[in-house]
């Protein structure tokens, strides 16, 4: 029976990893280099919420390509649309020269940027490499070379946005020096932070305090008037989809605007719908000064982009540049995915959708004193595993690594592919055009993995 996309229930025809999976895992291992593979999944074919693995597999996913996919597998209209542009021009450094698809995209990302007055657009391909945009934009626009990021952030692995990152010490360690000129502060976390305060029973105390952390580093290691940028995440991704108390952002931009410092909201994976808003900043009624964005810009075409007030503009040409940012197939596969985000009203959907999915992670977190905390917004949802009987940093329960990795490989050998978060948090991410009944198909699979577990 062919694939629609819209089963709601996996279709295993072999132990995962089957025969022909087992194959392709052996091959990559001596040709590809280590980067962070978690699961021997493989995929042949997607439609929708799901995928079809080298041995006919079947499986729901719910990693959606790490927040790529929010149209899902092989939208129609995205495919569509690159196979249309891919017959008449590949390719045109855009950079350099000109085409009328870059135009369009700028325009219409310009109109729902989470930016006050006229927007520019800088293509990229990544988004490490739109941070990468982003720090350089900050620094030219206001002359000054140091910023602030998160503890807890993930901007990217290239040696400038890996300055700002700081969601794991692999990633940094052996890489030295990354940019300098960084310094960290920890981000309120709800569940877990260094002040021990419960940030779901008290957040406007957890908001004061992170708030008063920065002021300490202004006066002390951060000098504000060479602070260019305040790199932050609404939602904070590889850290483990962290939510702050609403009123945080509102406190931090406040903070920005009275030294003269912008702020650089990362949407990369938050962007496009994700939350439930287009751009997870919505959400706290604030708006930024840069916005980075890729993932789910191209519906898995590589492209990104950093979002700029118009007034940052390089102020002349050659200060920043690249080859293959804006290819005309990207902005082919942005434009449609746009189509499709606002015609078939996903973000709506991923609202609706992100609901209905919080409902039941929080039974489970209800039946499981292993499960610490559940969060998110929209459909970008974690749960957090934890030793109960055992207290950790933060004053929350102990962080329990080994059984969120178990309860991962637990989910695809039974047909749902996820993916961990943070140190011991597991994401939910699917398409946006998920429904009910592929949800309760996923948590069907999910309840069994926790039960292996308990």
């Amino acid at each position: 029976m062919a694939m629609t996309g819209k089963e709601s229930t996996p279709l295993l025809k072999t132990a995962l990893p089957g025969p022909k999976s087992k194959a392709i895992v052996a091959r990559d291992d001596v040709a590809l280099a280590t980067t962070t593979k978690t699961a021997p999944v493989t995929a042949v074919q997607g439609r929708g919420v799901v995928i079809e693995d080298a041995d006919g597999n079947r499986l729901l996913d719910f990693a959606a390509g790490i927040g790529v996919l929010n149209t899902g597998h092989c939208h129609p209209k995205v495919v569509a649309a690159v196979q249309g542009q891919a017959s008449r021009l590949m390719h045109f450094a855009g950079t350099d020269f000109y085409y009328e698809q870059q135009v369009a995209l700028a325009e219409r990302l310009g109109a729902i940027a989470p930016i006050k007055g006229p927007v520019k657009t800088f293509y990229v391909q990544s988004g490490t490499e739109a941070n990468e945009a982003a720090i350089k934009v900050t620094k030219a626009a206001t002359g000054r070379q140091m910023f602030l990021a998160f503890l807890g952030a993930f901007h990217g692995r290239t040696q400038g946005a890996l300055g700002l990152t700081a969601s794991k010490v692999r990633q940094k360690e052996g890489f030295f020096p990354s940019m300098p000129g960084v310094v960290h502060t920890p981000f309120p976390n709800p569940y877990r932070n260094p002040w021990r305060i419960d940030g779901y029973d008290e957040p406007q105390e957890l908001a004061n305090r992170a708030i008063e952390a920065i002021e300490v580093l202004f006066e002390t290691v951060l000098p504000p008037k060479d602070t260019a940028a305040v790199f932050w995440e609404p939602v904070q991704g590889e850290g483990g989809y962290v939510v702050p108390p609403k009123m945080f952002p509102k406190m931090l931009r406040k903070l920005c605007d009275e030294n003269g410092i912008l702020l650089a909201a990362d949407e990369v994976q938050t962007g496009f719908g994700r939350t439930g808003k287009m751009f997870a900043t919505e959400h706290f009624g604030i708006t930024a000064d840069t916005v980075s964005v890729a993932k789910a810009m191209g519906s898995g075409y590589p492209i990104g982009a950093c979002l700029l007030s118009a007034k940052l503009d390089f102020k002349q040409k050659g200060q920043h540049s690249n080859t293959y940012g804006g290819n005309v197939l990207g902005c082919a596969a942005s434009l449609a995915t746009l189509d499709v985000l606002q015609g078939e009203k996903l973000v709506e959907n991923s609202a609706k959708m992100g609901a209905h999915l919080g409902k039941r992670l929080d039974e489970f977190a209800k039946q499981h004193a292993f499960i610490g905390d559940h969060r998110g917004l929209g459909l970008m949802r974690a749960l957090e595993f934890v030793d109960p009987k055992k207290k950790g940093v933060g004053g929350a329960p102990k962080a329990d690594p080994k059984l969120r990795d178990a309860i991962e490989q637990a989910t695809w050998k039974r047909g749902l592919i996820t993916l961990g978060c943070g140190k011991n948090s597991l994401r939910f991410i699917p398409a946006l055009n998920v429904t009910a009944a592929q949800i309760d198909g996923a948590m069907d699979v999910l309840g069994a993995a926790l039960k292996s577990a308990a």
